[in-house]
């Protein structure tokens, strides 16, 4: 077991999760399938092809969801609804949603991915206004 295991946990804490190993990749994916399971402009996952998965607590709150006809897959909370780590075997991958982390990730975003598909709002996103709480 690693040292400092990354640890994580849903929104309500009824699932918490911690993995040992290392993330190989960190993209941040624009495809439409991303944009609808992330709610926003892209999903931010961490990929392992080496770490283990260790459900803490609540893996009896987790559900998952696969679109037919492909590898995509969805796994979240059955209470709160927030996204959670894939183990998807047949491919030998790990795929955690960044948001889901409660450590500090050590690995900056590889790349924006897929986007062909970036959705037609999200463009020069760094130029608008930056608050630093709800605008009120």
């Amino acid at each position: 077991m690693d040292d400092n295991p990354t640890t994580g946990q849903c929104l309500c804490g009824a699932v918490k999760f911690r993995i040992s190993g290392e993330f190989e990749a960190f993209f941040l994916c624009h495809c439409s399938r991303c944009r609808k399971d992330s709610g926003s402009a892209h999903s931010a996952s961490l990929f392992s092809s080496t770490a283990s998965l260790t459900w803490v607590s609540g893996e009896q709150s987790i559900k998952t969801f696969r679109l037919s006809g492909s590898r995509h897959m969805k796994s979240f909370c059955a209470s709160c609804g927030s996204a959670l780590p894939v183990c998807q075997p047949e491919v030998g991958l790990l795929v955690v949603p960044a948001g889901s982390i409660d450590s500090p990730i050590d690995i900056r975003p590889n790349a924006h991915i897929c986007c062909s598909s970036r959705a037609n709002w999200d463009n020069d996103l760094a130029s608008i206004a930056r608050i630093d709480e709800l605008p009120g």
